[in-house]
């Protein structure tokens, strides 16, 4: 059994990443089609696209296989996680320069857009504006960040109603009653998850203009800003 506090370096929770995902996040692989579709709106055939948290390899897979001529650089903190994107990207793994680290340790760029799935929900407030403005300094003018995570009402009443929307919706997918009862208490105690309107702010203060929402569904939202 694992000690480790981070689920992302455990091999069992690493494994069962792809398929739990699916079931976790509504509309799950369409995310990844629109990002795909807000990305093209303004990179170019040979963008290059800055992927953080790799997420497994999985919307980058997707990014890949939708448009030939982009390359990427995903960054993620957790090796296991980066070992199972290139097992997931198989001969696409060509096209992508892997980084062990946070924003931080990612080029400087400029790239023509970048991505953060599920992934900005891990941070409080400030290291969340931190990350996004890292972000902001490596993009071109005008090219699109696009984020989707947790994001739902966090007054009174409200971020609880949510989070039991969101436990039923696991057990609807499937999802052991067991594990759903840990992911709620993981949530509850460890995720920092923001009201959508935090969320927006944070991208507005880290310079992004034109900040939209194009994705809601349950207790997840994506948006998309520009450099």
């Amino acid at each position: 059994m694992t000690t480790t506090l981070n689920p992302f370096d455990d091999p069992q929770h690493v494994a069962r990443y792809a398929d739990r995902a699916a079931q976790m996040v509504p509309a799950y692989r369409d995310i990844h089609r629109m990002v795909a579709v807000l990305i093209a709106e303004r990179a170019p055939s040979d963008a290059r696209i800055l992927v953080l948290g790799a997420g497994g390899g999985l919307e980058t897979k997707a990014f890949a296989e939708a448009h030939q001529g982009w390359t990427f650089d995903a960054v993620d903190p957790s090796a296991a996680m980066l070992d199972l994107a290139e097992r997931n990207l198989g001969p696409l793994a060509k096209r992508v320069r892997m980084h062990h680290g946070y924003v931080d340790d990612a080029p400087a760029g400029p790239f023509a857009a970048a991505t953060g799935l599920l992934t900005l929900h891990f941070l409080p407030y400030e290291e969340r504006r931190a990350a996004a403005t890292q972000v902001r300094r490596r993009l071109a003018p005008g090219a699109p960040f696009i984020v989707a995570h947790m994001s739902f009402p966090q007054r009174d009443g409200e971020r609880e109603l949510w989070l039991s929307r969101h436990v039923a919706y696991l057990v609807e997918s499937g999802i052991d009653p067991a594990d759903v009862d840990r992911a709620r208490t993981a949530i509850s105690t460890q995720v920092p998850v923001l009201s959508p309107a935090a969320d927006r702010t944070i991208l507005q203060e880290a310079g992004f203009s034109d900040v939209t929402e194009f994705f809601s569904a349950f207790t997840f939202r994506g948006w998309v800003g520009y450099a």
